[in-house]
């Protein structure tokens, strides 16, 4: 039994700091997503990070959805802090469910963070949104335009807040997806869910992964259909059904991107 207890104790320490963390303060209530559609639910593995939480999938080799709790001084102690860039393949999943940079190289399309590391307030949290298990294929024009003025549109609304939860996540739609080297599938669909615990709101941004400066806003309760994900277990229909009021998001020129 001794000899047990030092072989766990020697586990624990072996694994990264990001697997040691709870994550139910990233939820709303404590309870994390889970998937409906059972289509999507084979090679499923949640991950813990220190700052945000991931529902990843082995068949897509893409997260379906990153699950974050902004609030205003977590935002104000990101601001000024300088991106690493330090992508990286996420170790924790077998090799045959997970993106590696080689699938992306030459691809065309951006390793787009879907929890992204402007969000957070210290180097090691912000390097941990690196992680390929955080990324999905995302069209250029789209990850450095509309897609990071939503995310933008989103931080301002925090500090505005003072605390939102905010789930982002890829959609899959159609029959004929297409994919990276044949491993990881790219989305058609981008959307970013937020709810207000103070007010009881909710709503999303909607976006196609396509060049274009459109998107839409829409129900929790759309996007969930949508992705055969509850993403909010314990709010009401009621209050997923109805969209709350998220700011205008615009789209950056290329002077503007960082």
């Amino acid at each position: 039994m001794h000899r047990l207890i030092t072989l766990l104790c020697l586990l624990a320490l072996a694994l990264p700091a990001y697997a040691q963390t709870s994550c139910q303060e990233q939820f709303a209530d404590g309870k994390t997503p889970f998937v409906t559609n059972p289509k999507i639910s084979s090679k499923y593995r949640e991950l813990c990070n220190q700052a945000y939480a991931v529902g990843h999938s082995g068949i897509t080799r893409t997260p379906l959805w990153s699950a974050e709790y902004l609030t205003r001084d977590s935002l104000i102690s990101a601001k000024g802090l300088k991106r690493s860039n330090n992508f990286k393949a996420d170790t924790r999943l077998p090799s045959a469910e997970r993106a590696e940079l080689s699938d992306y190289a030459r691809s065309g399309y951006d390793r787009g963070h879907m929890a992204p590391s402007a969000d957070f307030g210290d180097p090691e949290s912000q390097d941990e949104s690196f992680l390929l298990s955080n990324m999905i294929p995302q069209e250029p024009e789209n990850n450095r335009g509309i897609h990071e003025g939503i995310e933008s549109a989103v931080r301002k609304e925090v500090k505005k807040r003072g605390e939102l939860y905010v789930i982002t996540g890829p959609l899959f739609q159609g029959a004929q997806l297409q994919s990276l080297k044949g491993r990881v599938i790219i989305p058609t669909g981008i959307y970013k869910c937020l709810y207000d615990p103070a007010r009881k709101e909710s709503g999303c941004y909607l976006e196609q992964n396509e060049p274009g400066t459109d998107y839409s806003t829409v129900s929790v309760a759309e996007i969930e259909k949508l992705a055969g994900i509850n993403l909010f277990p314990t709010l009401t229909q009621d209050v997923k059904s109805r969209v709350m009021r998220l700011p205008a998001a615009k789209a950056r020129s290329r002077k503007e991107s960082r």
